[in-house]
């Protein structure tokens, strides 16, 4: 699925999409590393898929400056978007910084870019599950 309007999208809409695109990745991830018991499931890809988590994969994209100019301006627009919801479990900032990942997901995704975005997503769980292993 390639849009052509991708970059005159709303960052929630963006970001709407992101979400359940990163959500399909971090499931097949697992089942391909053998989890099969649905609640064990379901605790491992909250690690991935929780705000705090994603807010820092954003950290880590910034400060190993990862992202290249483009999908730099897709974040701030996205951690800037008004969602018009208050976060249960964390933050206003850590939830802006998680739509913003969302954001640059769903911006690749749409626009076709699948290459970048596997990539990202990679990078993204390959820090998740370092962070995961430390925490041990």
């Amino acid at each position: 699925m390639v849009l052509t309007n991708v970059k005159q999208m709303k960052s929630l809409a963006l970001a709407y999409m992101g979400d359940g695109v990163y959500e399909l990745y971090v499931r097949k991830h697992l089942l391909e590393k053998g989890e099969i018991k649905p609640q064990e499931l379901h605790k491992a890809a909250v690690r991935f898929v929780s705000a705090k988590s994603q807010a820092k994969v954003v950290q880590a994209w910034q400060d190993g400056e990862f992202l290249t100019e483009e999908e730099a301006a897709v974040l701030r627009r996205g951690r800037n978007a008004k969602s018009g919801t208050v976060p249960k479990n964390t933050n206003v900032q850590t939830y802006r910084y998680s739509t913003a990942f969302e954001a640059v997901l769903g911006y690749h995704y749409l626009a076709g870019h699948e290459e970048r975005l596997n990539e990202l997503i990679a990078s993204a769980i390959e820090l998740v599950e370092e962070r995961s292993k430390s925490n041990e």
